[in-house]
């Protein structure tokens, strides 16, 4: 069987199917067939959105937050990969530089 591929949607998609949604007073699930979309993505967005309207509470992201939050993963794993590599390049010369001497 093979998996749909994974559709991807703008910023400005979301808060167009968000408004909807808001302004219809629809039930998620009815909206979301109607513009062909999963109900638990359309769900997903509509609470972020009310996450980035009314602030943050306890344990939640707002966007910005998230993709802060992502970018500041992607550098640490970076900064992490540099640090082994060093580690390695330093050992590697200290095994060469007592073999010099010896």
């Amino acid at each position: 069987m093979k998996k749909k591929p994974r559709r991807q949607f703008t910023d400005e998609q979301k808060s167009e199917a968000v408004k909807i949604v808001e302004q219809s007073g629809k039930p998620i699930s009815q909206v979301a067939r109607e513009i062909g979309l999963t109900e638990s993505a359309l769900r997903k967005w509509v609470n972020q959105s009310k996450i980035d309207n009314e602030g943050g509470g306890q344990g939640q992201l707002t966007s910005v937050e998230r993709q802060e939050l992502n970018v500041l993963r992607r550098d640490l794993k970076r900064v992490q990969m540099e640090r082994d590599f060093l580690k390695k390049v330093a050992t590697f010369f200290a095994k060469e530089g007592s073999n010099l001497t010896s």
